[in-house]
Formats: structure tokens, sequence, C-alpha cells
């Protein structure tokens, strides 16, 4: 496995960092997919893909868009929504809130 690389920081002062060759917006972020990794080669679960775009529409109308650090499939071929956190913002929180009452058959876990 690839080392983390620091390259910048955030509007949130966090600081950007590449693992594996893609960038991430922290190094807790970037330190998680590493043990995602951990994860497979465990064969605990099957596999993830990064930044899950999440359509939030209300009675037909497009809301908003949520950008879901992680989407795991589990080794019961369920799938898990995982997101990152270190500072929660208001939007997040609302936008947070609303994703899990729009996909209640999907978990949520959050990371801190």
């Amino acid at each position: 496995m690839k080392k983390l690389q620091k390259t910048s920081r955030s509007k949130y002062n966090n600081k950007t960092s590449v693992y594996n060759g893609y960038p991430y917006d922290s190094a807790k972020e970037a330190n998680y997919a590493k043990d995602l990794d951990l994860l497979i080669l465990a064969k605990e679960i099957k596999g993830y893909s990064r930044q899950k775009k999440i359509s939030l529409d209300v009675n037909g109308q497009h809301i908003a868009n949520y950008y879901m650090d992680f989407e795991v499939e589990e080794n019961d071929g369920s799938i898990s929504w995982r997101e990152v956190k270190g500072f929660e913002t208001d939007v997040w929180k609302l936008k947070w809130k609303l994703a899990k009452a729009l996909y209640p058959d999907v978990k949520f876990i959050l990371i801190k």
C-alpha cells in the first residue's frame, strides 16, 4: 500500500491528502480509505467506492446532491454509506438527516 501524501489545506483548515493516487479532503478520510483496504484484505467487506453522489429529491423536486465519502459493499451484499467528519456544519447536518430519511434501507455510518 502507498503512503499518505499531504498536499494542501481546505477552508476548514484540514489538510488534503493523497492515498493510493486518490485525493481526499482530509488525512482522516485518507486514513479511513486505508482502513477499508485492510478490511477488504481481511475479507470483512467486499469492496468500496469513493465519493458516492446521492440525489436528495423530495416530492419529485431535486433539492441538492450529497457526496458521501464512501459506499461500502458488505459481505452479505448490503450497502452502507460512510461519512468521515471532523467539522460538522449546519448544511451538512441538514443534508445528512435528509439523506437518512430518503434512503431508509441504507445503513449510514458516521466516522468521527
